[in-house]
């Protein structure tokens, strides 16, 4: 059985980081059942970025900006299957044509 993902806002973040300077840092993850590793990156994104690089890392997608990406990969498959159909029938036209000569030359 896994456990939720728990999600911690940047004061939520600080305020261990500060607790785990006073009372230390064993007793500050266990009070709040946090693993060293994850401790450890919010420290250093404290020390190295200060309170605003505590922020979730994670690029929220514009929806806009999805759809329009999402109708322009459309257009391109349009715009290739009409490509290559027009390819086709110029192949198709020239042996036609090749044909027509070498009937009408026989």
């Amino acid at each position: 059985m896994s456990k939720a993902r728990r999600t911690f806002s940047v004061e939520q973040k600080l305020q261990i980081i500060q607790e785990a300077e006073q009372i230390g840092e064993t007793q500050a993850l266990r009070k709040h059942n946090l693993s060293y590793s994850v401790f450890l990156r919010w420290k250093n994104q404290f020390n190295h970025g200060g309170a605003s690089s505590l922020q979730p890392q994670y690029r929220k997608v514009d929806p806009e900006l999805k759809a329009v990406q999402e109708e322009n990969a459309r257009l391109k498959k349009i715009i290739g299957n009409q490509a290559l159909e027009l390819e086709f029938k110029t192949e198709l036209l020239k042996k036609n044509e090749a044909y027509e000569r070498k009937l009408k030359g026989s």
